[in-house]
C-alpha cells in the first residue's frame, strides 16, 4: 500500500528504502567485496572488474528475487545467485568469485548500515531546518506573553518563545544524539558463516579493513551478527525524537482549539479542510506527527525484542528488522519532514495569546499575590487568604483583583500600588527570557560546530 506514503512520510526517505536501493545497497556490498578481495590478493584483480560490472540494480529481475527470497529465507541468496549468472555470461572462472568468503548477513547487515547512513543524513538535515526555524521562532516571541497550562488548565503566565526553546532545545539533543551514534552505528558488517571468516583463512582480517575502507565504513573489532545493539539504537535514539516531535505537535494543534486560538498551522487551498464543513481548518501536520508518534513506540518495541538472538545467528529476530527498521525510519523522517516544512509557515496570534491571560479575572496571578503576602505574613495564611478570595471571585464571576481590595486581610501588608503591579503579566515571568537566551545560544552554538 502506497496510496498514504505522501501524507506519513517523505518521498526522499522512501527511496532511501525502497525495493531498488536495497537491492542496490546490497550490490555496492558485493562490489566493494571484490575490489577489496582483488587488493588484498585473494581474487584476481580482472574477476573484481568482471563482477563489480554487474553489480547495477537495473540488471536485476526484482520480481524474481521477491519469488526467491521467501523459499531462500533472506534477499541475499537469490541476488547473489542472479549476480553470479550475469558475471558467468561474460566470464565464467570470475563468477566462481562472487560473495566469496562471506555469508548473506554480511551483505544484508551492511547493504542496511549504508541505506541507515543516506536516511540519517536525511533526517539530520530536516532537524538543522526544523532547528533553525524554531530558533527564529523563540527569537521573535521571546517577550511574547502567554498562558502556561498545566493539567491542562491554566497556570500561570510564560512566554511563547520560552515554550519553544523547550521544543528546540529537546531537538538540539537528538541532534547531538545522532552524531553520537554514527560511528558505532556505521559500521561494517563481514563475518562469513559464523563470524569468524574462517573461509578465507588468514586473509581475513585484512580484507575486512580494505572492505571498510572501500565503503567508508568503520571496522568493528569482530563481526556482530548477533550482536544487535546497533540497530536498536537507531531505534531508540529515533523512538526519543518521536516523543519530542509529537509533544511539539500536541502543544500546536491543542492551541489551534477554537477557544484557544493562539496558534494556527498554515492555511491554503486544499489544506486541513473538511469534506462536509466548510470552515474548518485542521491541523493536518500535527495529525500526522502524533499518528507517527503513536506508531512508532511499537516499532521500537519490536527492535528491542529483536535483540535476544541464538547464539552465532539468529532465528527470526533479525528477520523481523528488516521490514520494522524501513518502516520506523520511515514514520519519523516522515513526520519530522512535514513538521519542518510546515513550521516555517506557522501563524501566531500574539494579541489571542494575550487576551487568554485574562479570561480567568485575575486568578492566574493568584500565585504572584499569594508569594507578595507570604514575605510578609506567612506562606500558610497568604494562601489560605487568595484562594478564599479565589473561591469569591469564581463564586461572583469577579475579578479577583477587586475581590481582593475588598479583603481587609491583606490590608498592611501591602500597598494598592503593589497590589496593582502584582497583576501586570511582565511582572510574573520569572526567568522565561533569560532562559531562553541560553537555548538560543546553545542551539546557535551547536549548529554552528556542525
Amino acid at each position: 500500500m502506497s496510496i498514504l506514503d505522501p501524507l506519513f512520510r517523505s518521498a526522499a526517505l522512501d527511496q532511501v528504502f525502497s525495493d531498488a536501493d536495497r537491492v542496490q545497497a546490497i550490490l555496492h556490498f558485493e562490489a566493494a567485496l571484490a575490489r577489496a578481495e582483488a587488493a588484498s590478493g585473494i581474487i584476481p584483480e580482472a574477476s573484481a572488474r568482471a563482477i563489480v560490472a554487474k553489480c547495477r540494480v537495473e540488471n536485476f529481475d526484482l520480481h524474481l528475487i521477491a519469488q526467491e527470497a521467501a523459499q531462500a529465507g533472506n534477499l541475499a541468496i537469490p541476488i547473489v545467485k542472479q549476480l553470479t549468472e550475469a558475471v558467468a555470461k561474460d566470464d565464467k572462472d570470475s563468477a566462481r568469485f562472487v560473495h566469496w568468503g562471506a555469508t548473506s548477513q554480511d551483505a544484508i547487515d551492511t547493504g542496511v548500515v549504508l541505506q541507515l547512513r543516506r536516511a540519517l543524513e536525511l533526517c539530520e538535515q530536516d532537524l538543522q531546518r526544523l532547528s533553525g526555524t524554531l530558533v527564529s521562532l523563540a527569537e521573535k516571541h521571546r517577550a511574547t506573553p502567554m498562558v502556561a497550562r498545566t493539567w491542562m488548565q491554566q497556570a500561570l503566565p510564560t512566554t511563547f518563545g520560552f515554550a519553544v526553546a523547550g521544543w528546540l532545545e529537546a531537538i538540539v539533543r537528538h541532534r547531538v544524539r545522532l552524531a553520537e551514534i554514527r560511528p558505532r552505528v556505521f559500521t561494517l558488517q563481514f563475518g562469513g558463516a559464523v563470524g569468524t571468516l574462517a573461509a578465507l583463512g588468514s586473509n581475513g582480517p585484512a580484507v575486512a579493513k580494505a572492505l571498510a575502507l572501500d565503503l567508508k565504513l568503520d571496522l568493528p573489532a569482530a563481526p556482530w551478527h548477533a550482536h544487535r545493539d546497533r540497530i536498536a539504537e537507531v531505534a531508540t535514539t529515533l523512538g526519543l525524537c518521536m516523543g519530542t516531535l509529537g509533544k511539539i505537535a500536541r502543544d500546536i494543534s491543542l492551541r489551534t482549539q477554537t477557544e484557544v486560538r493562539e496558534l494556527f498551522e498554515p492555511g491554503g487551498e486544499g489544506r486541513g479542510g473538511s469534506s462536509t464543513m466548510p470552515h474548518k481548518r485542521n491541523p493536518v501536520t500535527c495529525a500526522v506527527a502524533l499518528a507517527a508518534a503513536k506508531r512508532v513506540p511499537g516499532l521500537v518495541s519490536t527492535l528491542l525484542s529483536a535483540m535476544v538472538q541464538e547464539e552465532e545467528r539468529g532465528l527470526g529476530g533479525w528477520h523481523a528488522e528488516w521490514e520494522t527498521l524501513p518502516e520506523l525510519v520511515c514514520l519519523v523522517g516522515g513526520a519530522l519532514h512535514h513538521l519542518a516544512e510546515m513550521l516555517p509557515g506557522l501563524e501566531v496570534d500574539a494579541a489571542r495569546m494575550r487576551e487568554n491571560l485574562e479570561i480567568t479575572r485575575g486568578l492566574i496571578f493568584a500565585e504572584a499575590v499569594s508569594m507578595a503576602l507570604g514575605d510578609r505574613m506567612g506562606k500558610l495564611p497568604a494562601h489560605m487568604l487568595v484562594e478564599a478570595a479565589c473561591k469569591k471571585a469564581l463564586a461572583e464571576k469577579r475579578h479577583l483583583k477587586d475581590v481582593l481590595l475588598r479583603e481587609p486581610g491583606w490590608h498592611g501588608q501591602l500597598t494598592a500600588a503593589d497590589l496593582e503591579s502584582l497583576f501586570e503579566v511582565r511582572n510574573y515571568l520569572g526567568s522565561a527570557e533569560e532562559f531562553t537566551a541560553r537555548v538560543l545560544s546553545e542551539a546557535v552554538s551547536f549548529s554552528a560546530r556542525r
